[in-house]
């Protein structure tokens, strides 16, 4: 009984929050419906999809969500990995460059959109004053060449301090007893990073990295306010798409087969990171726990 009234709230919040908008979103797929006039009840089926699969905006927003996932893979978590690195050694004012370098995660986005938005604008934004007399200045969020970049550099600041701590957490977690045995053993600096610090790192990573795709997949606030998809489709993701149509363009059907889509994206990619990425962490997990009990 006990268990039961600790567990029958968050179930039934999980239940109302989570599970009931999945099943309403796939109800609603399944009919041409505006949002307004009660129950849909115009039912077509698969069609929202037939026009979904069809339609050139959504792979352009397949598009735009494969190269903001490699770019954060390849340069974000990267970045965030080395400034770990560096932040882990015996240096004057770590401690206050962490907090700097986490900062912009506190902040929302809509805030983070906001202040770069006045910053990117090409008119009289502080990037153009800034690099202009360098002959380096640029259009930055208002053309479809350096939109997408513009939004990841972006994401990139404001994300790149929540990945750097998880990262210190990781390897403040490895036994100095290792790293001083290996330069016992004559390994030094890159050697110590490659064959010690990083395979120790490696659960640690591996949640990094499915934490940054299940956000790109998802990813809405930063581009809404930054270019709200534009120009002409060029930053636009299945979120913007699935906004745009279900709340400017009443339909809320068409909309709701994207949101599925979406949820189909996600779904897919955490099962399968999970059993062929994860597996032996879980595993690890799990005896661990075993273990303890």
């Amino acid at each position: 009984m006990t268990i039961a009234l600790f567990v029958l709230p968050a179930l039934a919040l999980f239940l109302l929050l989570v599970v009931a908008p999945i099943l309403v979103a796939g109800y609603a797929s399944a009919f041409r419906w505006n949002g307004f006039g009660g129950l849909p009840t115009d039912f077509i089926g698969f069609g929202n999809f037939t026009r979904l699969f069809e339609s050139d905006i959504f792979y352009t927003d397949l598009g735009n969500l494969l190269l903001l996932i490699v770019a954060t893979l390849v340069i974000q978590l990267p970045f965030a990995l080395g400034i770990a690195m560096l932040l882990h050694q015996r240096i004057r004012g770590r401690a206050l460059y962490r907090l700097v370098f986490f900062a912009p995660y506190v902040l929302s986005e809509v805030i983070t959109g906001v202040l770069f938005s006045l910053i990117l604008s090409p008119e009289n934004g502080i990037a153009n004053q800034l690099l202009g007399p360098l002959g380096l200045e640029s259009e930055w969020l208002s053309h479809p060449d350096s939109a997408l970049w513009s939004i990841f550099v972006v994401m990139t600041w404001k994300y790149f301090g929540f990945h750097m701590m998880i990262y210190l957490a990781g390897r403040q977690n490895i036994p100095n007893e290792l790293i001083e045995a290996a330069k016992i053993d004559g390994a030094a600096g890159w050697k110590i990073f490659r064959y010690v610090t990083l395979p120790l790192l490696g659960p640690t990573i591996r949640i990094s990295v499915f934490l940054s795709v299940i956000y790109t997949i998802q990813l809405f606030d930063l581009v809404w306010i930054l270019t709200e998809g534009g120009p002409a489709h060029a930053s636009e993701t299945l979120a913007v798409t699935m906004f745009t149509l279900g709340f400017e363009r009443a339909q809320v059907g068409y909309a709701s087969a994207i949101s599925v889509v979406m949820f189909g994206l996600s779904l897919v990619f955490a099962l399968a990171y999970q059993r062929l990425v994860m597996r032996r962490d879980l595993e690890g997990a799990t005896t661990a726990m075993g273990g303890k009990r």
